[in-house]
């Protein structure tokens, strides 16, 4: 089907006053512009993240509390419990705060449920052995804000409990302690999207600031906490959250410490993956880092991630990295199979292709691995997607959604089917009774189709700008460097041309595309992976849309222009 190209509205006058005063390439602050970042101070702190633009952790609703709570707990040395969740968010908010509070002397161990055996979130039973062990706090991560009945109870085993979470917070809250969740009513930090990692460092700061005022380290050196960022940009890249604000700040430092890879874990994770070598991008994290960590949630140990994220040296950490590995291939095998199966029901019924939906279930789905193909399914169908994995009458469901449709709005209207969800806007989990699986298909339908003309089921792709290749010029290189990283509300940059002259066509490994492109006296390099197909329809007439690339050869920057789409005039 045919991308229906839309071109963002040009800005030309303010641009080229913000360009002259900024001394930044126009494209570069047109392409701001499209992001919704148009003032001169936010667009230069968009361009140069430091950490001295963090907002103070103290805006965060109970963080005072939750303070006073942690340091009581540390210096009296109570048994405290991280109680994490079993992706990667989770389990970097895990390792994050284990290693930070066992480095205060903190008496301080943690406790992930099993994906299969529990689920997600807290449980009674783990409550239970949680309490036997003499435990006087928990602390979750990445979790809790919908277990209330669960968090009365921990209360009544003689437990405080402080909830760190970021998910969509429900009409009413559990009754902790304090729970530390941008996204809560009253809350007044500034910025709502952090991953569960990220609320995790906030409070950090928060400890080490008040820890300092009491003068706790006044004959060791203070803890530098930018060593951390690794973990934390490891996790908030994980769990696609808008790498924006404080999420682009601890990315951008944490991508050179991933690089270092200093931490004996996140060298032995680089091995593993392939990538000891190579300067790491947003990219290698969700492409390779970051998956071999869900992994061990999704069909093996959850532990493993945090066991080699704490390690202290690397023969401690090669065997988890090896065993998150093998995990990830697994997790491969099962990913292909699933999406083999989903594929074959949809061939076997093109019904499912008239709904604005896909709400497909079976007992023979893992359910560590659906959400994964879920995410897949979206991109190749373009509607809100439910896999759900039934075992014993009972489904649980992932959910993915695309940016036109509010996932965590649409179940809650569909709430009196269910047993319990909660996440995102464009990802979400979900349980179920198996007999209530057709009328939920049927009230999450009439929602979706209520929610989403039939324009909106149309490949669209966004373009930053219409230019001239002569445009991107040696100052547009070096200013493209700024951009990254890339990811959710930060895409690469797209552009679209056309009148080109075209020389040296061809076909590289069998299917992809390759040829120069120019339109006054500098030559591009264009490729376009898997689009061999164009090689006898290029002339004169044709339209790019490209990402330009920057590539480094000793030591000097050239452009390389990867296509996105092509439209044949």
């Amino acid at each position: 089907m045919e991308k229906e190209w839309k071109i963002c509205t040009p800005h030309q006058d303010k641009v080229q006053e913000l360009a002259s005063q900024l001394n930044i390439h126009p494209l570069i602050i047109q392409v701001l512009f499209n992001r919704g970042i148009e003032e001169k101070d936010s667009i230069h702190k968009f361009l140069y993240p430091s950490l001295k633009d963090l907002h103070s952790p103290f805006h965060m609703k109970d963080m005072d509390k939750a303070v006073d709570r942690v340091i009581k707990a540390i210096l009296n040395r109570e048994g405290i419990v991280i109680y994490g969740d079993y992706d990667a968010d989770g389990v970097t908010s895990t390792a994050l705060l284990l290693d930070f509070l066992q480095g205060l002397g903190g008496n301080v161990s943690y406790y992930i449920p099993n994906r299969l055996e529990e689920g997600y979130g807290l449980n009674r039973k783990a409550l239970d052995q949680i309490a036997r062990s003499g435990t006087r706090l928990v602390i979750t991560v990445d979790c809790g804000i919908t277990n209330i009945q669960e968090i009365e109870y921990a209360r009544g085993l003689g437990m405080d409990t402080i909830i760190t979470d970021h998910h969509e917070t429900p009409v009413d809250l559990p009754p902790a302690l304090a729970i530390l969740n941008p996204k809560q009513p009253g809350c007044t930090f500034p910025f709502k999207e952090l991953a569960g990692v990220g609320v995790v460092f906030n409070l950090i700061i928060a400890l080490r600031a008040r820890l300092r005022e009491m003068g706790f380290w006044k004959d060791i050196p203070v803890p530098n906490l930018k060593n951390y960022l690794d973990i934390v940009a490891l996790g908030t890249i994980a769990d696609m959250v808008p790498l924006v604000d404080e999420n682009r700040i601890f990315v951008k430092i944490g991508l050179t410490l991933l690089t270092k890879g200093s931490r004996p874990g996140i060298a032995a994770l680089k091995n593993v993956s392939g990538l000891e070598m190579k300067e790491i991008e947003a990219s290698d994290v969700g492409f390779k880092l970051a998956p071999r960590i869900n992994a061990g949630g999704r069909i093996g140990v959850a532990n493993d991630g945090v066991e080699l994220l704490i390690a202290k040296d690397r023969d401690t950490a090669r065997p988890f990295a090896e065993r998150l590995n093998q995990n990830n291939h697994q997790r491969q095998r099962m990913e292909e199979q699933i999406l083999s199966d989903v594929l074959r029901h949809i061939d076997m019924d093109s019904s499912l292709l008239q709904r604005k939906s896909l709400v497909l279930a079976s007992s023979k789905w893992h359910p560590g691995v659906i959400g994964i193909v879920a995410s897949r399914l979206v991109e190749q169908y373009l509607r809100p997607v439910i896999l759900i994995s039934l075992i014993e009458g009972i489904g649980k469901g992932s959910c993915r959604s695309i940016k036109e449709f509010n996932l965590y709005e649409g179940l809650k209207s569909c709430r009196h089917l269910l047993e319990g969800f909660g996440g995102h806007k464009y990802a979400a989990g979900m349980t179920l009774l198996e007999g209530n699986i057709t009328e939920f298909y049927r009230f999450f339908e009439a929602t979706v189709r209520e929610s989403l003309p039939d324009r909106e089921l149309y490949p669209k792709m966004e373009i930053d700008s219409m230019v001239n290749l002569d445009d991107l010029t040696e100052t547009f290189t070096e200013h493209l460097c700024l951009l990254p990283p890339f990811g959710i509300a930060n895409p690469e940059p797209i552009f679209c041309t056309s009148g080109l002259n075209i020389t040296d066509i061809q076909v590289v490994g069998e299917k992809h595309l390759k040829f120069k492109a120019f339109q006054g006296t500098t030559p591009f390099e264009v490729i376009g992976f898997n689009m061999g197909h164009y090689y006898s329809s290029l002339n004169s007439s044709i339209q790019i849309a490209f990402v330009p690339q920057v590539n480094m050869w000793q030591e000097k920057r050239s452009l390389r222009l990867k296509l996105k789409d092509i439209k044949i005039n």
